[in-house]
């Protein structure tokens, strides 16, 4: 479902071995890479997600704080 403001937000993920997020499917179908998604979160062309800074120094993908864990970006679908 699209968001009020026309955005799309993230519906599914896909990981890698390792379990990390390696590419994003957008509410709109659109199907992008990891940095992708980070930079068109940065710009605020996907909803409910932002950027942060970790310890260990790189920039990660993270949904916005909400109180709900079900759609914490780890906890999505995979496709």
């Amino acid at each position: 479902m699209e968001q009020q403001d026309g955005k799309p937000h993230v519906t599914a993920v896909r990981k890698n071995g390792d379990g990390d997020i390696v590419e994003l499917q957008l509410s709109s179908g659109q199907v992008v890479g990891y940095k992708e998604a980070q930079q068109m979160a940065k710009s605020d062309q996907i909803a409910n997600v932002n950027v942060f800074k970790g310890r260990d120094g790189d920039e990660h993908l993270r949904s916005d704080p909400d109180g709900l864990e079900d759609n914490n970006l780890d906890n999505l679908p995979t496709f």
